[in-house]
């Protein structure tokens, strides 16, 4: 029963760890895999390899990196696959620049996301919802543009300033929570 409750225990805390990590991991695969379709189907790899090791990682220790490491080879399996296929692919070299630089990137997407929310909601509901319809449509911008009635450069400087607005909030946000340096 202990064992058991141990188990939980341990299981509970790999989700914590996991579902804390998740952006950063899916922004990494994405990164190694850029433009590829099957970049969504990696991300649920990882995340199944991620579980199915869950008993060797050793609590204490950096969970972001023993996840990321085994996304890097859920990416280089996907390659693999894909060389199978003769598809253009990264050198092993390229990838490890990649990872590298990666790994480096200052870890507070979280709080950026966070903040990102915070700024969102603080838009005028007609911008708001026309950053969510634009970023969630996959149209090309002259037929997004005759869809909400405008002109492709007017909504072109729309989204620039509502993008600006956005970045500048978040600065401000993270700058306010000491986020940032």
């Amino acid at each position: 029963m202990n064992q058991h409750r141990t188990d939980d225990s341990a299981d509970s805390a790999i989700v914590g760890l996991l579902t804390e990590c998740q952006l950063p991991l899916r922004l990494y695969i994405r990164a190694l895999l850029p433009g590829d379709p099957a970049a969504g189907d990696v991300i649920q790899q990882a995340n199944a390899k991620i579980w199915e090791k869950r008993g060797d990682f050793e609590p204490g220790t950096h969970f972001k990196a023993w996840a990321m490491a085994i996304a890097r080879f859920e990416v280089l399996n996907h390659r693999k696959r894909q060389a199978r296929d003769a598809r253009l692919h990264f050198s092993s070299e390229l990838e490890e620049t990649v990872a590298a630089e990666l790994a480096e990137v200052n870890d507070d997407l979280a709080e950026r996301q966070a903040a990102l929310r915070e700024c969102m909601q603080s838009l005028k509901p007609a911008s708001r919802e026309l950053l969510m319809r634009r970023y969630a449509s996959q149209q090309p911008l002259a037929e997004f543009a005759s869809q909400v009635g405008r002109s492709v450069g007017g909504v072109k400087v729309t989204l620039h300033r509502l993008r600006t607005a956005l970045a500048e909030c978040i600065e401000r946000r993270l700058v306010a929570t000491g986020e940032t340096e």
